[in-house]
């Protein structure tokens, strides 16, 4: 993802924001992200990977980073809300149905 994609799309809270308050604030927990920016209080999608950016930026990553594209973030949402299943934190997969494989 790029620092200006939303994390939290129920909120519309970028990753360049919530990795900027991980850095400035060094919350302890990744709840506090939360409390302080809304990010993961609606439909809850986005808390995993909240926690992600939080470990990342605690550990001193200099960019934290989601191994996801924006679309295919709102793809595995989207079947998330309808499911109910949350898919692992994983890079994207190979060869998705309807993008034909092709690199991001």
């Amino acid at each position: 993802m790029e620092p200006d994609d939303n994390v939290c799309l129920c909120f519309h809270v970028s990753q360049r924001k919530i990795v900027n308050f991980c850095k400035r604030e060094r919350p302890k927990f990744a709840s506090v992200i939360s409390q302080c920016l809304s990010a993961g209080t609606g439909c809850g999608w986005c808390i995993p990977f909240l926690k992600k950016l939080h470990e990342q930026a605690i550990e001193g990553v200099v960019e934290p980073d989601l191994p996801v594209s924006p679309e295919e973030y709102a793809r595995r949402r989207a079947r998330f809300r309808t499911t109910g299943v949350r898919e692992e934190i994983t890079s994207e997969p190979e060869g998705e149905a309807g993008d034909g494989g092709a690199a991001k």
